[in-house]
């Protein structure tokens, strides 16, 4: 492994987690190049997810040849090869041999995990999209291959790992058929979780039809094998076409790229708000009570704000509107998990006020707002007892992720 000083890992502190066992729940893969045409078909080999040299002499990963998936190949890391965290927009700039090994390589990931003291990962994917809506870009059968093929190195990624990296399985998102039959295969291949697009409705079927929104009954049968595999379903921030929004509507004209940026990331975190509050109105949880839901990457102290006010706004509503058997923000309580990384300020007090069994601990590494160095959470923690600490650390995700304890 690329050496690391422990001072870029550990800010102002030794141990952060007070030597407890800590899960990780939302790292991210920098994509090896040849994760896909090392395992496609000769058929497929020039047409799936590649790194390619474009006219311009910028290497760019494409799919179908020559759409382009990802430009300048960047690696979605902001660590570089020395273990310093890169700022600002620099890492638009790197590729993935400047960046630390530890992004791509599953030993090198091991090896800091334990440097970092995390017993386990769970990782989620860049090229493809958050939510494989990159996918969608090319025919059905090539964008269905390109889902299993990444699903198949997933599953060699976690058993290469010594089961500590749980990759979350990629859904063929656009046919409820094909994507039942994948999350039962990915299942058998012992991935933990699904992982999904936010918004199908914007997308169109096999049949060339619009698809229903998450809460339409097409899509029961996706929610029965969830619940029956016991499977959590993730909703990563920028999940969709629609939300992944860095540099588009957020900020306002004129604004400096580098902080455009921060604007687009800070509101990327709360729109998670809405993906959250469309599930639990649609009625979706009366339906199918047993789903484990996650709001990945979205942080924790705007979602008591967000129940207070679904509330308010729930009991305005005409009486022959309110259809649901409970409140929405008791759906929050009983389906619900969400995770922070970088909150301090009051965050024991939100932890509790959410519930401390819906709350887990990320870090998001590599990417830009990752938690790097690992500040003092041991003190962030200090007002919840000593169990509560642990359910937050680690005993809350091995039991959504059914992990081993």
């Amino acid at each position: 492994m690329t050496a690391i000083d422990k001072s870029f890992i550990f800010k102002d502190t030794d141990n952060p987690f007070g030597g407890r066992k800590v899960v990780d729940v939302d790292t991210h893969l920098s994509e090896p190049h040849d994760l896909w045409t090392s395992r496609a078909p000769a058929s497929l080999k020039d047409r799936v997810p590649q790194v390619k040299k474009l006219d311009d002499g910028t290497r760019s990963w494409v799919i179908d040849g020559d759409v382009v998936i990802g430009m300048n190949a960047s690696p979605s890391s902001t660590i570089n090869k020395h273990g310093e965290k890169l700022l600002g927009i620099d890492f638009f700039g790197v590729q993935i041999e400047d960046v630390h090994a530890a992004s791509w390589s599953t030993q090198d990931r091991v090896e800091l995990m334990d440097a970092c003291g995390i017993t386990s990962q769970i990782i989620y994917p860049n090229i493809l999209g958050f939510g494989g809506q990159n996918a969608a870009k090319v025919d059905p059968d090539l964008r269905l291959a390109c889902i299993q093929i990444y699903n198949d190195a997933m599953a060699e990624l976690q058993v290469d790992s010594g089961e500590r990296i749980f990759p979350m399985m990629l859904l063929p998102w656009w046919d409820c058929a094909q994507t039942v039959t994948e999350i039962e295969r990915c299942h058998k291949m012992g991935l933990r979780g699904t992982n999904i697009n936010s918004d199908p409705h914007n997308h169109v079927g096999l049949d060339g039809e619009p698809l229903p929104n998450l809460g339409g009954d097409m899509w029961n049968p996706m929610w029965e094998a969830c619940e029956a595999l016991d499977l959590p379903v993730n909703f990563h921030i920028g999940a969709s076409d629609q939300v992944m929004d860095w540099f588009g509507q957020q900020h306002w004209p004129g604004t400096d790229r580098d902080i455009a940026m921060r604007i687009g990331s800070t509101m990327i975190f709360v729109e998670n708000g809405r993906t959250m509050i469309n599930l639990i109105m649609s009625g979706l949880l009366d339906r199918h009570e047993k789903l484990k839901l996650v709001s990945v990457e979205s942080g924790v102290g705007w979602i008591p704000f967000t129940l207070e006010a679904l509330d308010a706004q729930y009991m305005e509503a005409h009486p022959s509107s309110r259809k649901l058997r409970k409140m929405p923000s008791e759906y929050f309580a009983s389906n619900f998990l969400s995770c922070f990384w970088f909150e301090r300020k009051n965050l024991s007090w939100t932890i509790k006020e959410l519930g401390v069994h819906t709350v887990m601990f990320e870090t998001d590494f590599p990417h830009p707002t990752c938690l790097y160095p690992i500040d003092d959470v041991e003190s962030a923690l200090a007002d919840l007892t000593e169990e509560e600490r642990v359910m937050v650390l680690s005993g809350n995700a091995e039991r959504v992720y059914n992990l081993p304890t």
